[in-house]
């Protein structure tokens, strides 16, 4: 017997150079959704929404539990695409068409799958491409709950595995999918005044002006504990947790330093703006296009705010609207004897994300009288 231990290097991920045209791609694993990762990541992620907090509220609009935020799914569903799509990425560009479907519950099991939509190589940088794809996330595949609960397309850079590589690039259209929110019936006899006190007393709407801009009142800080976040919801990018793979290359990483997960600070600025937008939805119905502008790092600080571009009657419910916003995400970065009106002293504001995002939201008239 030989007393040489043979070595493998493992692969893990695909490169630029793996993917091809209307490549169907089902992810590993799955995720059944507990109420503790749902109570981790509300708690994290300053979701203030009843339906996920208050069990009684939930089911008193029609729901059959406790509701699980769109940030939530959105990170369970993005996540399960990481190690096909993201795992040798440089950054996460883009985000269109993110549209919501079926609530998912605690006890909900969401499963993911991607169609390769497009490559482009970089000019400036050969050993980079862009990847477009489309994410499709089901619940309870096989039983009678059965339902689509989100679909997106995603633009992601890419590292190739091997820089001499030659990639073709390429463009085929996304699938039609059908996903719209589902929203639970209006129920004219439920004592929805009796627990309105419970969505506070704001963001109805009746309340939104178009061409105002509301400026949140709350941060969130950012420390290591993203690792954890990021580690409980399956994102298994090296970006994110691997300081060491950093160190040894730090000038082919954004800032020589860990990222937080994109979807950490998306989530983030929901949560910031939950009591001013969404404390009074039905939930979001869709994301048109967002974007990260900048990256966030442990120890930053994560504001938001949001402008109100639109709002119309909802196509078939009387007693809700919908409210046209682009929510956007910022940070403060120090900057010696700075003097800028949107800054404190000694600091600049730098826009880390923003993203059009399309609410359906309860009139006052129906449900506090």
């Amino acid at each position: 017997m030989s007393t040489n231990l043979r070595i493998i290097h493992k692969k893990t991920g695909n490169f630029l150079e793996d993917f091809g045209p209307g490549q169907i791609l089902k992810h590993r694993g799955g995720k059944t959704v507990t109420e503790g990762l749902l109570a981790t990541f509300g708690d994290f992620s300053f979701t203030t929404h009843p339906f996920s907090k208050n069990r009684r509220y939930a089911q008193a609009h029609g729901y059959r539990d406790l509701v699980c935020p769109p940030g939530l799914v959105m990170l369970v569903a993005f996540s399960q695409t990481v190690g096909d799509i993201s795992e040798n990425a440089r950054a996460n560009l883009e985000y269109i068409n993110m549209r919501f479907g079926a609530p998912v519950y605690p006890g909900d099991t969401i499963e993911v799958e991607t169609k390769i939509l497009g490559v482009r190589t970089s000019s400036s940088r050969p050993n980079l491409g862009i990847v477009h794809v489309q994410s499709t996330a089901r619940k309870n595949i096989g039983s009678a709950d059965e339902a689509i609960v989100l679909t997106f397309e995603r633009k992601v850079q890419v590292f190739k595995g091997d820089d001499d590589a030659v990639v073709e690039g390429f463009d085929v259209e996304p699938d039609d999918i059908e996903c719209d929110l589902w929203l639970p019936k209006y129920g004219a006899k439920s004592d929805y005044e009796g627990i309105a006190h419970l969505g506070g007393d704001d963001g109805y709407f009746e309340d939104f002006e178009v061409g105002t801009l509301l400026a949140h009142s709350r941060g969130r800080t950012v420390t290591n504990e993203h690792i954890h976040l990021t580690g409980i919801l399956d994102n298994t990018s090296q970006v994110h947790c691997n300081q060491h793979m950093i160190d040894l290359n730090p000038s082919r990483y954004l800032g020589g330093q860990l990222v937080v997960y994109g979807g950490i600070p998306f989530s983030l600025c929901l949560g910031i703006s939950g009591p001013d937008i969404g404390d009074n939805s039905f939930g979001d119905s869709i994301y048109t296009t967002g974007r990260h502008t900048a990256p966030l790092a442990g120890g930053e600080t994560v504001f938001a705010s949001t402008e109100i571009l639109a709002k119309r009657d909802h196509p078939t419910r009387e007693d809700l609207g919908i409210v046209e916003t682009r929510l956007y995400g910022h940070k403060f970065d120090a900057e010696e004897g700075a003097t800028h009106d949107d800054a404190p002293e000694g600091y600049k504001k730098t826009k880390i994300f923003e993203l059009d995002r399309q609410v359906v939201v309860k009139r006052r008239s129906h449900y506090t009288a």
